[in-house]
C-alpha cells in the first residue's frame, strides 16, 4: 500500500522536514549526569524524546508525513494501525492539520493507549491482535474512508522527520565520536544513521535492541531480514521487525547492533529516574543499558544517547518495583 518503500530518504529530506515541522515540535533537551558518566567512564549526552510532544520522537515523523500530503489527501484523513506512540502521534498530527485519523489498534492495547488515541480525536478501529488482522482491517479502513495509509516507519516521510532528533543533537553538541539509538522498526534508527553520516561521516552509529527481541540484530548479523517472532520483552516499543528499507539502511549506514538483558533495561531505566529525575520508557533506555552491559565493545568517549520515549504503563511497571529495588542496588 506504501508506494514509498523503495525510495531511501538523504540527508536533505531531514533538512526539509526539519523546516516543515519546527514550528510544531519541541526541540528537546539534551541533558548530562555525572554519575553516569562516572558509571560508564566517558561523556554521555542524553537527547531527551521523552519531552516531546506525545511523549515520543514519533511525533516528529508523523507531523512530517501528514505535513507532505495535499490539502485533498488531508481532507479524506490519514490511517495506520499501530497500539503505541505512533498512533497518538499520528492523531494529534492529524487533528493539528486539519485531518481525521484512523487508527488500527488490536483490542489487547493497553487502556492508557487507548484513551491517548482517543484524547487526541482519532477513531480507533479495533481488531485482532495479529499482524494479520491489523493490516487486513487496515486494508478494509483505507478502501471505505479514502485515508492516506502512513505506516509506522516504512515510509520516507517519517523516517525523515524522525531524523530531525539527531540533527538537533548534533547542532547541539557538534563533536559526538558516535551516536546510539534503540532500534524495533528502524525509523529512528535509519533517520538518525542518515543524519550522523551525512553531518560527521566518521562517527559511529549503534543500534541497541533487547536480547529478547533481537531480530533486527540477527537480520544485521546474518544480512537477511529476519522477522520478529513472539518477542518477550518490557520494551514494548521494540517489539516490531525492520521493513526492508529500514534494513537496507541499517545494513549500509549503522556500525554495529548490540543486545541488553532484560535485567539491565530494569537497571538502566531506574539509573535514569532516580539520577536524572526523568521518567522515560523501557525502551528507550536501551542504548544506556548496551552501554553498560557491553561497555568495553563499545567505542567511543563522547556519546549521544537517543532517549525515546517517556510513556511508561505505571501499573503494568507496579508489579516490577519488588524486583527493580534488588536490581538498582546491584553495582
Amino acid at each position: 500500500m506504501n508506494h514509498d518503500a523503495q525510495q531511501i530518504p538523504e540527508f536533505n529530506d531531514v533538512i526539509l522536514a526539519h523546516d516543515r515541522i519546527r514550528p510544531f515540535i519541541h526541540r528537546t533537551p539534551v541533558m548530562t549526569s555525572s554519575i553516569l558518566n562516572e558509571m560508564t567512564g566517558r561523556e554521555l549526552y542524553f537527547k531527551c524524546e521523552n519531552f516531546q510532544k506525545v511523549g515520543a520522537f514519533k511525533y516528529r515523523g508523523a507531523t512530517n508525513a501528514v505535513m507532505s500530503l495535499t490539502r485533498d489527501k488531508l481532507d479524506a484523513g490519514v490511517a495506520t494501525h499501530s497500539s503505541g506512540n505512533h498512533a497518538a502521534a499520528l492523531a494529534l498530527a492529524a487533528r493539528t492539520h486539519g485531518s481525521m485519523a484512523w487508527i488500527v489498534m488490536p483490542r489487547t492495547a493497553p487502556q492508557v493507549k487507548i484513551d491517548a488515541v482517543k484524547g487526541y480525536g482519532a477513531r480507533i478501529v479495533f481488531c485482532e491482535p495479529t499482524l494479520e488482522s491489523r493490516e487486513s482491517t487496515l486494508e478494509k479502513v483505507v478502501k471505505e474512508t479514502g485515508a492516506s495509509f502512513i505506516h509506522p516507519f516504512d515510509n520516507v516521510n517519517v523516517v525523515s522527520g524522525q531524523g530531525t532528533a539527531a540533527k538537533e543533537l548534533l547542532e547541539d553538541v557538534p563533536d559526538l565520536d558516535a551516536v546510539i539509538t534503540p532500534v524495533g522498526g528502524g525509523g529512528l534508527l535509519s533517520g538518525s544513521a542518515i543524519t550522523c553520516k551525512h553531518v560527521r561521516p566518521a562517527m559511529n552509529v549503534f543500534a541497541a535492541e533487547p536480547k529478547n527481541a533481537d531480530d533486527a540484530y540477527r537480520s544485521y548479523k546474518t544480512n537477511r531480514l529476519i522477522p520478529s517472532e513472539n518477542p518477550q520483552t518490557i520494551a514494548d516499543g521494540l517489539l516490531t521487525s525492520l521493513s526492508p528499507m529500514t534494513f537496507q539502511i541499517m545494513r549500509e549506514k549503522v556500525d554495529d547492533i548490540h543486545t541488553a538483558t532484560e535485567e539491565s533495561i530494569i537497571r538502566s531505566m531506574m539509573l535514569i529516574w532516580e539520577r536524572m529525575k526523568i521518567v522515560v520508557e523501557p525502551s528507550a533506555v536501551l542504548p544506556l543499558a548496551v552501554l553498560i552491559e557491553h561497555g568495553q565493545a563499545i567505542k567511543g568517549q563522547r556519546m549521544g544517547l537517543i532517549l525515546s520515549g517517556g510513556n511508561v504503563d505505571f501499573k503494568k511497571m507496579v508489579h516490577l518495583f519488588g524486583s527493580i529495588s534488588s536490581v538498582a542496588e546491584t553495582g
